[in-house]
């Protein structure tokens, strides 16, 4: 006797081959919807009906993770890249590459001797 398979019934279901020997898989009894018009009947829940959002909470976190500290920016230099230039891209003026140069004094002893794949510290715009 063959168990016939019901979709609502779980246990019904098997994933074994039918017993006539096919081993493609019968889809032709699935069936599918999608609610398309909102406020309409289906998936919106009735006509008319909107969905309830009264629970949803939300919040920002405006300070970083550890307020005593601040996050340190890097830039990896470039070939091609200047003090100037990179200036440039972080503060909006290239004249401020003095305060990248101080930043990395540990690493440069010239300003004009930057080499690409050195990992520069960024300090933070002056407000």
């Amino acid at each position: 006797m063959t168990k016939t398979q019901n979709p609502n019934d779980p246990d019904s279901l098997s994933l074994t081959p039918s017993a006539s020997g096919t081993k493609k898989p019968d889809f032709s009894n699935v069936q599918g919807s999608a609610d398309t018009v909102p406020g309409k009947s289906g998936g919106g829940g009735g006509a008319g009906a909107r969905p309830d959002f009264s629970n949803v909470q939300g919040s920002a976190d405006t300070v970083p993770g550890d307020a005593g500290a601040t996050a340190e920016q890097t830039y990896t230099v470039q070939k091609g890249d200047t003090l100037s230039h990179i200036s440039q891209q972080f503060y909006g003026k290239a004249s401020r590459w003095n305060r990248i140069f101080e930043a990395n004094r540990d690493q440069l002893d010239d300003p004009d001797l930057i080499k690409p794949g050195q990992v520069l510290k960024i300090p933070q715009a002056d407000a």
